[in-house]
């Protein structure tokens, strides 16, 4: 077998890692929904999972993490996990799609990881405005509450993922686990 027969059992190994870790790393912050904002430990592994698998297996990754973890664990919390879903799915997809697509130089990590934040963080606010306009929540969802909830609130983790996740790429790519 060639190296390029082993790519679609490699994809299927690290999509599969990616959501062990997204059901893991959590419990590190033992539930505490304050720390998980702040690290918000799920969105790594689903935006690792966009540089390993590619766009397709990140964003089963991604739109299966929460609800399999609040399936499991009862956490995140109805309807945040909704949201989440949505949000881990672009984060997948985006990141996947761009790091294909561009061109692979350190800076394109970047820009592939934060085109995917940012559009991830836009497609939850847009859940977040359609689940609270049914019903799943009491109240309104206005640009005050995503901002904070996704911006103000979130900086910590924002940071923490500009700087890890690609250190964790460059160091994949130099150990030829990411093949360009």
């Amino acid at each position: 077998m060639t190296a390029k027969s082993h790519d679609p059992l490699l994809r299927l190994v690290y999509a599969a890692v990616c959501l062990a870790l997204c059901m893991v790393l959590p419990l590190i912050t033992g539930h505490i929904p304050q720390v998980g904002q702040l690290l918000s430990p799920m969105h790594i592994p689903v935006l690792l999972a966009g540089f390993l698998c590619g766009p397709w297996w990140a964003l089963a990754v991604g739109f299966i993490a929460p609800i399999l973890r609040h399936l499991l664990f009862q956490f995140p919390p109805y309807p945040t996990f909704v949201a989440m879903a949505f949000e881990l799915a672009v984060y997948g997809l985006v990141s996947g799609l761009l790091y294909r697509r561009l061109p692979r130089k350190t800076p394109y990590i970047y820009v592939s990881l934060i085109a995917a934040m940012v559009a991830g963080r836009i497609v939850s606010g847009l859940a977040n405005v359609v689940l609270y306009s049914v019903g799943a929540k009491e109240g309104t969802y206005t640009l005050s509450a995503f901002l904070t909830a996704h911006f103000v609130t979130a900086w910590p983790a924002i940071v923490l993922h500009i700087v890890l996740i690609p250190l964790i790429v460059i160091a994949l790519r130099r150990a030829g686990v990411i093949r360009d």
